[in-house]
């Protein structure tokens, strides 16, 4: 039976993503509850000034938290540097840098054109060596975007190569704002694995769209083996209101099991999760198709195929 990791990204990703403050408590009863129903690896916070997003300030006391669960990854985003000294010191398992695509994304996110960024991701490379700590870029906007339009698949490639001999251990393939299609994962994780091969093993989707699943299945197809997603689709995206954002860990979770691959992640208990972010974010949109239609009545023999 094929294993697939499903990386929870709703503590990092969703969080940052709307105004509220989730309650330190309420994130960390999040984090229980999702390990406890088999999730193997969440991101549960990033190293950014607190004045730029106070929904991350408690990250550090995050890592501490989940790293006292036995057999959970503790994954975190580092936008720098700076942000990857602190979290070695914060004591993640692993961390991740975001480095765009588009130049002209990279430079009004982080205010660092390509080789400045692929000095970063060098810099950050070696403090993660010192550290002990798995070191993961992900290439964001590499399906599109929402500033440039189309992002060329030769430049992603380009930059892919430039990032691995900088350093980094492990690749994502970014849909950071929904624009790709089946065809097109298939098509960009092969020419990325060209040139960094196995080192590309994640899809990060959004969607926006509706074809975040549509997109986690071709990718599968590609020899994927990490996927993230969001509790609920926490979050949503800033660049389509009102659209579900992240992919739903709930229907994710659902086509996989039934799939006959194997998340190790208890479906049932997972969709109790939910309760959490429902009473600690009251009104905040959740989506997914699955909480509200539940399993399918065949469900359970499916698994036991």
């Amino acid at each position: 039976m094929t294993e697939i990791l499903v990386s929870e990204v709703g503590p990092r990703d969703g969080l940052q993503s709307i105004d509220r403050v989730m309650p330190l408590e309420a994130k960390k009863a999040w984090i229980a509850a999702e390990a406890a129903a088999g999730v193997k690896e969440i991101e549960v916070g990033s190293f950014v000034p607190p004045s730029l997003l106070p929904q991350m300030a408690d990250t550090a006391e995050l890592v501490a938290f989940a790293r006292s669960i036995p057999g959970l990854n503790v994954v975190a985003l580092v936008p720098n540097a700076k942000g990857a000294a602190r979290a070695v010191e914060a004591g993640v398992h692993a961390m991740s840098i975001p480095f765009s695509m588009s130049e002209t994304h990279s430079l009004r996110n982080v205010r660092k054109d390509h080789p400045a960024m692929l000095a970063e991701i060098a810099e950050v490379a070696q403090i993660a060596k010192a550290g002990g700590v798995h070191f993961a870029v992900g290439l964001s906007t590499a399906f599109g975007c929402t500033i440039e339009g189309a992002v060329s698949e030769e430049q992603v490639v380009r930059l892919a190569a430039a990032a691995a001999e900088a350093g980094a251990q492990e690749f994502s393939l970014s849909d950071t704002t929904g624009y790709a299609d089946p065809a097109q994962v298939k098509r960009l994780i092969r020419k990325v694995r060209s040139a960094v091969g196995d080192k590309l093993t994640t899809l990060h989707l959004h969607n926006t769209r509706g074809l975040g699943l549509a997109n986690a299945l071709a990718g599968l197809e590609e020899g994927i083996t990490t996927l993230d997603a969001s509790l609920g689709g926490l979050g949503g995206c800033p660049y389509a209101p009102g659209a579900s954002g992240n992919l739903v860990t709930e229907d994710l979770v659902l086509m996989l099991n039934s799939m006959g691959l194997k998340t190790g992640i208890d479906l049932a208990k997972l969709l109790e999760v939910r309760q959490i972010l429902a009473e600690a974010l009251p009104g905040e949109p959740l989506y997914g198709f699955t909480p509200d239609a539940g399993p399918m009545l065949d469900y359970n023999e499916r698994l036991a195929r």
